[in-house]
């Protein structure tokens, strides 16, 4: 248990053809204009480093094989392997149409889960649009010949971005991401992903693997708020909420009742500390997260001067899919 601290994870930059050269909406010094764009950056991808303590250096995957479900805890399907990626997206082109399969469809393949998400539009362009699912009616069927006949974008339903919003993305559905906002995004963890269409570009399709994941009907859309002001989304998946601490103000969060579950604190604007009785406080900034132990049963999240951040971990027990709307 000694081995038990809030773990400042160092983020990833991926390189994406879509991305941005200009991160400075979260990032401030990643400006240069030489650089590749990047559209992702990964907060707990498998070779994200931790940044502090005595285990600084170790991998989130080496992590979680060394704590297991000391980490993770029980409500993570597996014991050895992290359950959620976390990503900062910063589309500047229409990501492709894709879908990626449910749990089923995914161990079918020899994937160890599926891929259910979610995205928190952090900021949108006016204009901004998501593409989340088919039209009423649309066949998969119809789908495939759109597919042939390069219109396959005619038969999602876009819609128009706000920050703020949440949209919950089910495996099974099919989606796309259009320019102009930045967003984090919140996943099982996988990245099996099935190209079904690229507005012509000349990349790789999978559209026989995409076809047979692909549901003709599901429950993605924005997601309706309830009437908890920090509860952004509850899903079988994951729960997200959002808390923001002036000057003074602490947020105190104790986890008694079992299933245990890894919390994660992702930074949104500020900077602020993370506590926990017999260890130093852990400073995060905007861009940045911390994961907590499942071991740890309570810590404090306190600002310096401010802090937004959304805080994540797995459901305790049974949860409903989130009532959403397109």
């Amino acid at each position: 248990m000694s081995e038990l601290y809030p773990f400042l994870l160092l983020p990833e930059f991926v390189e994406r053809v879509w991305g941005a050269r200009d991160l400075s909406p979260v990032y401030e010094h990643r400006r240069a204009a030489g650089q590749q764009p990047v559209g992702e950056v990964w907060l707990t991808g498998e070779e994200c480093r931790v940044a502090n303590g005595p285990l600084a250096g170790l991998t989130l995957s080496q992590l979680t094989q060394r704590l297991g479900r000391d980490l993770v805890g029980e409500a993570s399907p597996q014991a050895d392997r992290f359950p959620l990626l976390v990503k900062f997206l910063f589309p500047r082109q229409k990501l492709s149409v894709q879908v990626h399969p449910d749990d089923e469809c995914a161990r079918r393949v020899g994937q160890s889960c599926g891929k259910t998400e979610c995205w928190y539009i952090v900021a949108a362009e006016m204009g901004a649009q998501v593409a989340v699912g088919l039209k009423a009616g649309v066949t998969r069927e119809q789908l495939r010949d759109a597919i042939e006949q390069k219109r396959a974008e005619n038969l999602l339903n876009w819609i128009y971005l706000n920050a703020g919003d949440m949209i919950y993305v089910d495996a099974g559905t099919v989606h796309a991401i259009g320019p102009g906002s930045v967003i984090v995004e919140t996943q099982q963890y996988s990245d099996t992903t099935y190209r079904l269409y690229d507005y012509g570009r000349d990349r790789e399709l999978h559209v026989a693997q995409g076809l047979a994941a692909t549901k003709e009907k599901t429950l993605a859309g924005k997601v309706a708020r309830n009437g908890s002001q920090s509860t952004l989304l509850e899903s079988p998946y994951f729960v997200i909420k959002k808390h923001s601490l002036a000057e003074g103000r602490e947020h105190v969060i104790t986890r008694h009742m079992p299933p245990t579950s890894v919390q994660l604190l992702v930074a949104l604007e500020g900077c602020g500390s993370v506590s926990v009785q017999g260890h130093e406080p852990v400073t995060f900034a905007r861009g940045q997260a911390v994961a907590v132990p499942a071991g740890i049963k309570n810590f404090a999240v306190r600002p310096q001067w401010q802090l937004e951040y959304m805080h994540i971990s797995l459901p305790q027990g049974e949860v409903d899919p989130p009532v959403t709307k397109l």
